[in-house]
């Protein structure tokens, strides 16, 4: 039992902001309760201050193959140094809650992972590990709720003088992470994000490149439902370089009818300069020039399109004076609400803008200090990149599906990045993207013999392109694509690229279109019809196995099918296929890349 008052950290490994709307949550439950906290994502947490902190939570998301995100990686190298002393963080409470995916094979690895090694280090875990699941049909709350109430009541058993503390009602609002200071002239700023990097410096994400955009291609025919983009970018003088598997980053902007929208539900004059200061120790965000105009902040920085998180509704619910909308604000923040939100908000794709729309009492109170802590900032999305830079030296290459569907809205749905990356045309002057590279999952062999066995159907053929123009370039022919599609005529990416590859033989290609005929044909199908060629590469050749493309049921089905193979061809029994398939991923022999 311990008599003062505890000092909280909370800690974040997020990749694509939930961990981080999770750690922020938490933080504010602390405040309520009138303890002092601070939050920060892991890599820009002095890591040599753990052996001093009284009590830290840490909130970590697991990515793709069970990686740890990008902001923790730092921490995550050195937490597992050998070196380290097995008492070091004896002084430490912590408690740990991941946040995954069950979908994924390592589902919430780096949660289970991280909570081994603390308590290896001598940390007290205060309650077992949280084990948030996406696929929960009330999403990871379902799982964060029971698991905070129990973190809460653990806190009070250790620091029994906080059940002293009158808390904060939930209707009161807390102070903002930032005061707002409006500056009476409005000059012209220039746009800080185009501005060319004087000192050569790899491009990251604190720092991304301006490249120009080439061209922007519609590649699948004009009847066929889906608008995919072959988009190019000139890197000269970027400094930036890739391989095969790498994947490109940028962070795309909201709609230009939407930032106005929102700056006439808000009130907001788009033009008005601001400085922004912090409450607390806050650091101003990187990224926003000081002063910012409020255009930018919307249009570069706040994510005003994107489905709302619940915290949203909470803190939403804490500026309202209209009795109804407070009411079902406050219905759709609560634990029992859960249903209700997910028909009002998830499964329609309502955005934050249309809530907005929907609640215009509560809206119209909205102070402008607020901002950044209703709207989470706009996320940097990835594209495997497709093209190498030994067959397009000073160019780099993505394919997009265009994300546009109907829900029970009136307007349709649009993926953010997709949408934007659409609308440049540089026919019309010209547009610069500011992006980054990042090394990939997906790495490809190094001896010149050793075949290279790729699945990927869609938009998952885009890291094979780059592959395979590499290899071909390194004198590497050992080439097999499986590629699928719905029809030859409308969506058969890169044909004649492929069929030149296959005239010089430098590729075996396999096709399945899955709407051409009668009966559906899917990657799946031509895997097991080629069961003899697959064992042989695999048993006798060391064949190297890729899948890449959307995570829904494709990856599983082509594993099914190679084990299928394994057992005709091989003659192992299923248990000794199974087991085949496990060696082949824990040595890199198969790999995946998929996304959700």
């Amino acid at each position: 039992m311990k008599m003062s008052k505890p000092t909280l950290c909370v800690l974040y490994g997020s990749q694509t902001g939930t961990a981080q709307d999770t750690a922020q949550r938490i933080a504010r439950q602390a405040q309520r309760r009138k303890l002092q906290v601070q939050v920060l994502p892991l890599d820009s947490y002095n890591v040599a201050n753990l052996i001093s902190e009284s009590l830290v939570v840490f909130v970590c998301a697991t990515t793709g193959q069970g990686d740890p995100p990008d902001n923790m990686k730092n921490f995550w190298r050195f937490v597992f140094r050998k070196s380290l002393p097995v008492g070091s963080l004896s002084r430490l409470d912590c408690a740990i809650l991941g946040l995954g995916d069950s979908s994924y094979p390592k589902f919430n690895f780096v949660a289970k992972k991280l909570h081994k090694r603390l308590l290896q280090l001598g940390a007290s875990v205060l309650l077992p590990v949280g084990l948030a699941d996406d696929q929960h049909d009330l999403g990871s709350d379902a799982v964060i709720d029971p698991w905070l109430t129990s973190f809460w009541e653990k806190v009070f058993a250790l620091y029994p003088s906080l059940a002293d503390v009158i808390p904060l009602r939930d209707d009161e609002p807390l102070p903002p992470t930032y005061t707002f200071h409006f500056l009476d002239d409005v000059k012209e700023t220039t746009d800080d994000r185009l501005r060319i990097p004087t000192e050569q410096t790899v491009p990251s994400q604190s720092r991304p490149f301006p490249c120009r955009l080439v061209s922007n291609r519609r590649v699948t025919d004009v009847s066929h439902f889906q608008d995919v983009r072959h988009i190019e970018f000139d890197i000269t003088g970027s400094s930036i370089e890739f391989a095969a598997g790498d994947v490109v980053m940028m962070r795309p902007c909201n709609a230009s009818e939407d930032v106005e929208q929102f700056c006439q539900l808000l009130r907001l004059d788009p033009d008005a300069r601001f400085t922004l200061r912090p409450t607390d120790h806050n650091a101003v965000p990187a990224r926003l020039p000081q002063p910012c105009t409020v255009r930018h902040l919307m249009e570069s920085y706040l994510d005003i399109s994107a489905v709302p998180r619940r915290s949203f509704f909470e803190l939403l619910s804490t500026f309202a004076t209209n009795e109804l909308e407070r009411d079902k604000l406050v219905e759709f923040s609560s634990a029992a609400g859960q249903d209700e939100l997910l028909s009002y908000c998830n499964r329609p794709r309502r955005t934050t803008l249309e809530v907005l729309a929907d609640f215009p009492h509560t809206t119209a109170e909205l102070k402008a200090d607020y901002l950044l802590d209703l709207f989470p900032e706009i996320q940097p999305r990835s594209f495997s990149i497709a093209s190498s830079l030994q067959a397009h030296p000073r160019r780099l290459q993505i394919l997009v599906a265009v994300v546009h569907y109907k829900t029970k809205m009136y307007k349709p749905r649009k993926g953010l990045c997709s949408s934007w990356l659409a609308s440049l045309d540089p026919a019309q002057g010209e547009v610069h993207v500011p992006l980054w590279v990042k090394k990939g999952t997906l790495k490809f062999p190094k001896e010149k013999d050793t075949p290279v066995i790729m699945v990927g159907p869609g938009t998952g053929v885009a890291p094979f392109r780059s592959a395979l123009q590499e290899r071909i370039a390194e004198g590497k022919y050992a080439n097999i694509l499986f590629f699928g599609c719905r029809s030859e005529s409308k969506d058969f990416y890169f044909r004649s690229e492929w069929d030149e590859m296959m005239k010089a033989g430098h590729l075996t290609l396999f096709t399945a279109f899955s709407r051409d005929q009668e009966d559906k044909v899917y990657v799946q199908h031509r895997v097991r019809e080629n069961a003899g060629l697959l064992w042989d590469l695999i048993a006798n050749k060391s064949a190297c196995f890729y899948i890449a493309g959307n995570a829904k049921e494709m990856p599983d089905a082509v594993c099914d099918a190679l084990k299928e193979a394994f057992q005709k061809e091989g003659g192992v029994s299923a248990e000794d296929a199974e087991q085949m398939l496990a060696t082949m991923e824990r040595s890199g022999q198969l790999q995946s890349e998929t996304w959700s």
